[in-house]
């Protein structure tokens, strides 16, 4: 079937089965390699954009019930204020080791500024709770969305 979705502000057309995971048209269609692929079962976050603002795990969420919502990726959150701050963040405070949980993690943490510009502690582990970071970093996750906040 043939669907027009707007990643990053971008209308593509895409020729795929309704029930084709937004991950795959991302990445094998579209080629926008930032998300990643981590578990197929929404339970490790690599795979998180934003859809119309939310969070949402790519590997689960079916391309046609996207319809005329905006989808963002790793690759235009830096486009933003607040992603850029995050982006800095992660930066200075050396958040990164092996890297691969670490688009799903900013895009978590980018959907939960948005909504709660000045998180608490505990505000950030609820947003958080869902991205595993097979590294460990998640002290350095805090105090970059913390440094982010402001």
């Amino acid at each position: 079937m043939a669907f027009t979705i707007k990643v990053n502000g971008v209308a593509h057309s895409v020729d795929v089965d309704d029930d084709a995971p937004l991950l795959w048209v991302l990445r094998d269609v579209l080629r926008m390699t930032g998300t990643k692929f981590g578990c197929g079962a929404a339970l490790c976050g690599a795979c998180t954009v934003h859809v119309d603002g939310e969070a949402t795990r790519s590997c689960i969420t079916p391309i046609g019930s996207i319809g005329k919502k905006a989808v963002t990726t790793i690759e235009a959150i830096g486009k933003t204020a607040q992603g850029k701050a995050l982006q800095q963040a992660w930066v200075d405070l050396g958040v990164v080791q092996c890297g691969y949980c670490q688009s799903g993690q900013i895009m978590s943490a980018a959907a939960l500024l948005a909504k709660t510009p000045k998180p608490s502690d505990a505000d950030i582990d609820a947003a958080m709770s869902g991205n595993v970071c097979r590294c460990g970093t998640y002290q350095r996750i805090r105090a970059a969305i913390q440094r982010a906040a402001g």
